[in-house]
């Protein structure tokens, strides 16, 4: 695993070597490694969560930090990605951690024979997988409930828009997990059918252990849908209201990977609920970062060596 960019190319074991290593990090437990590396992150899109918890995840390990604004980096003048990365890694950086707004834009790096490729991690693209997050989430579900065989997870709303949904559902699918969809028609892919069924948002909520909200992605919708988009009325057809909140069962927790549009596609008073486990994630994702980095350099190192 000397790559991170989707978390479904891992086995299953892999995975839970990476949400065991990130537990460990949490309790103190595991050691910080001695090497320490250089990391550049270039976002391209906007991002509060990734990048911040990148970037402490980087600091706790020690890892030098190289800032790039990709606002003002060379790709504005018609470089391509491949030979701005390329560039860091030929002045030294070890690692690269890319959001960006196309989707899988990090498959034409992969086989690289330069030898000048950083080692690429994905903190995003465009609709397409959002590992990191995937990664904190099943962490967070993980420290919840001890595994993942037979328990019910619902994820509900703007599917199609949604990295998020794509990286989990997959692997939770994998995993064990009973796995439910539900949200607008519009919004649904039909290959998710192979991850679970499609289902009416209010059907089962007893049953439902993992009530997992997915943000409205506004700047992904046509201008016509988001124009139309009426906040009131998708929050009652489609949101996390204190009735159904209520009608969860006393295990059930809430899951979101934010920004929360609160009172849309959860109620405002239900963010921090007891149920809620939206800022444990949050603070769940600097560990999830800190395996990410730490298995893919050593992976590297290993193969080099």
């Amino acid at each position: 695993m000397n790559q991170f960019t989707n978390l479904n190319t891992l086995t299953n074991e892999e995975v839970m070597q990476l949400i065991k290593q990130a537990i460990a990090f949490k309790q103190g437990t595991a050691e910080i490694p001695e090497q320490k590396h250089t990391v550049a992150n270039m976002f391209f899109e906007n991002s509060t969560r990734t990048k911040s918890s990148f970037q402490m995840a980087e600091l706790k390990l020690g890892w030098s930090q190289i800032l790039v604004d990709p606002s003002s980096s060379s790709t504005t003048k018609g470089e391509s990605l491949s030979d701005t990365l390329k560039a860091l890694g030929a002045i030294g950086v070890d690692a690269v951690v890319v959001r960006h707004r196309q989707t899988d834009w990090y498959e034409p790096l992969l086989n690289d024979a330069s030898g000048l490729m950083p080692i690429l991690i994905n903190a995003g693209d465009g609709s397409g997988q959002h590992p990191s997050q995937s990664l904190l989430d099943l962490m967070t579900i993980y420290e919840e409930f001890g595994h993942f065989e037979g328990l019910h997870i619902r994820i509900v709303g703007d599917l199609s828009h949604s990295r998020v949904a794509r990286s989990n559902a997959e692997i939770l699918q994998r995993l064990g997990v009973n796995v439910s969809f539900a949200g607008p028609a519009s919004w649904y892919p039909a290959d998710f059918d192979q991850f679970g069924q499609r289902v009416e948002l209010d059907d089962d909520l007893s049953s439902i252990d993992v009530m997992m909200m997915l943000r409205v992605q506004h700047e992904r919708l046509s201008e016509a849908a988001d124009e139309h988009f009426d906040a009131v009325s998708y929050h009652d057809a489609y949101g996390l209201t204190v009735a159904r909140y209520e009608r969860l069962a006393p295990q059930a927790i809430i899951m979101h990977p934010a920004p929360v549009n609160r009172g849309v596609e959860i109620a405002d008073s239900l963010v921090e609920s007891p149920k809620s486990r939206i800022f444990k994630q949050m603070a769940n994702g600097v560990f999830a970062r800190m395996a990410i980095l730490t298995s893919v350099t050593e992976a590297k190192h290993a193969v080099t060596n």
